[in-house]
């Protein structure tokens, strides 16, 4: 192991030592602020330093059984406890890694998701729906709650927009890498002879943002406007100006809800999407400027760029961020996205762990 991550270690057990003292200290808990900032660090390290101690002890046992060669009577069993130690420590090693690799802070946050319509008119919106309901078959396989807050629906039954939020454990870090353009071909409904066409959509994925806090809308920049809603929704939606269009002014971003049955909900909600939206167009800006000298492999989170093509005369789906096609179409678009979204990770785990080693 590298002296500078042995370093880290060894610091991040020192003070470990550090916050047990502060805890164990009555006065800790006057200044609750304080004592929860300590209690949340302390959860984020004990799990390192509890590896760590392991990994002394295997080190340790590695030693012990070295001791133990010189023995004729002994050598069998202290070489089978050598190979046993460094097989340990080598998994210890990789495992202390990935511990100490740098977290994305909205990894356990509820998201947005924003599904579009973009080249291929009508087979294009059908698509977003096919997306739309294959994300929310993957939310359901996880146990999360999703709800609808905008739908934009086609004349033929797909949409031209969609808009869901999504509740749960773990789901921006499950889903924070399906943003970008996913293109479809296939066999329309509406192609008479027979031909394969090609359509994109986009998605986004924007973690929610806490309660506002990390956007300030100023009211100066907001013009709020309210009007009748139309679709699907319940007879009472159409009687009102429940409808509302937040328009942020300095962006030009608009938000539309008119799902809720206040205008009051239709307004809380469109807020809650916008600040998303603000939030996330931050966060990409300050992620072009990070990668700048060096792209992520698993994209650059441009909604623009192609990320995945979904063949369906093939029955095949690839992923061309990390060259992955799987035979077995039918099945992701139910849902069954795991083994996707797995191998992103695992990708971008690797990468980060270039990083971490250089």
């Amino acid at each position: 192991m590298k002296q500078s991550i042995l370093d880290k270690l060894i610091h991040l057990q020192e003070r470990l030592e550090e916050i047990n003292l502060l805890l164990a200290d009555e006065q800790s808990a006057a200044d609750m602020n304080q004592y929860r900032a300590l209690t949340k660090e302390h959860a984020e390290i004990s799990p390192i330093v509890a590896v760590f101690s392991q990994y002394h002890q295997a080190q340790q046992d590695l030693k012990d059984a070295e001791d133990l060669l010189s023995d004729p009577e002994m050598k069998a069993f202290a070489q089978e406890e050598i190979d046993n130690s460094n097989n340990k420590i080598n998994q210890l090693e990789n495992e202390l890694q990935l511990l100490l690799l740098p977290k994305d802070e909205d990894d356990n946050k509820n998201v947005f998701l924003e599904v579009r319509a973009g080249t291929g008119g009508d087979e294009a919106a059908l698509f977003a729906g096919d997306l739309l309901r294959m994300y929310l078959r993957y939310a359901e396989r996880h146990g999360w709650k999703s709800e609808i807050v905008s739908a934009n629906e086609s004349d033929l039954g797909g949409y031209k927009e969609a808009i869901v939020r999504i509740a749960g454990d773990n789901i921006y870090g499950r889903l924070k890498f399906e943003s970008g353009g996913h293109r479809v071909q296939r066999v329309p409904t509406t192609e008479s002879q027979g031909r394969i066409h090609t359509s994109a959509c986009t998605v986004a994925i924007m973690p929610e943002a806490d309660e506002l806090a990390e956007i300030e809308l100023n009211p100066n920049d907001l013009r709020i406007d309210t009007f009748r809603a139309s679709g699907a929704g319940g007879q009472h939606i159409n009687k009102t100006d429940s409808a509302v269009r937040i328009t942020h002014l300095p962006t030009g971003m608009v938000v539309e809800c008119q799902d809720g049955r206040s205008q009051h909900a239709n307004k809380a909600q469109a807020m809650k999407v916008l600040a998303a939206r603000l939030n996330d167009k931050q966060k990409r800006e300050a992620h072009a400027k990070e990668s700048a000298e060096r792209k992520s492999l698993i994209g650059s989170g441009d909604r623009s760029e192609r990320i995945r093509t979904y063949n369906f005369p093939q029955g095949r789906v690839s992923d061309h961020r990390i060259n992955l096609t799987l035979y077995k179409i039918d099945s992701i678009m139910d849902g069954d996205l795991d083994e996707i979204i797995n191998a992103l990770l695992t990708e971008h785990q690797a990468e980060l762990l270039a990083q971490f080693g250089e």
